[in-house]
């Protein structure tokens, strides 16, 4: 999902899509480490990709999978870590939603990707049951 506009070989940038969310990591999100706990890193991007299936299913999803999490590098307290969904492929009703973060520490414009992975959701009713993920446009 980086910007397919850069050379090859060259450092991955962001993509030029603007992120679906951008948040700060605070100290109560490290693990013992110091490091800003996985498992909070994972909940934003579960979040972003969320907020790209209800907003293309026009409504209710539910998280059913995560593939190829991938966690490149750490992320520090103060970061800012921005979020970049991309709607991969929509069946019936269900969409696979590609999800990049990206830190820029907290006293530099210098950014780099740190965690990656795929998220499938399903498009449910008001019964909480699949329901057909509307034509895009209609």
């Amino acid at each position: 999902m980086t910007n397919p506009s850069q050379p090859p070989g060259a450092a991955p940038q962001p993509p030029e899509a603007a992120p679906v969310i951008r948040t700060i990591a605070m100290p109560g999100d490290t693990n013992p480490a110091g490091d800003i706990f996985g498992g909070w890193l994972m909940a934003q991007m579960d979040l972003a990709a969320g907020n790209a299936a209800a907003r293309r299913a026009r409504g209710r999803c539910a998280t059913v999978a995560v593939e190829g999490m991938t966690f490149h590098r750490p992320v520090q307290v103060g970061d800012e870590v921005s979020l970049y969904a991309r709607i991969l492929s929509v069946g019936r009703t269900s969409l696979r939603i590609q999800v990049e973060a990206w830190r820029r520490e907290r006293h530099s414009e210098a950014r780099e990707r740190v965690t990656e992975a795929a998220f499938t959701f399903v498009a449910l009713d008001e019964a909480g049951r699949p329901r057909p993920v509307p034509a895009e446009g209609s």
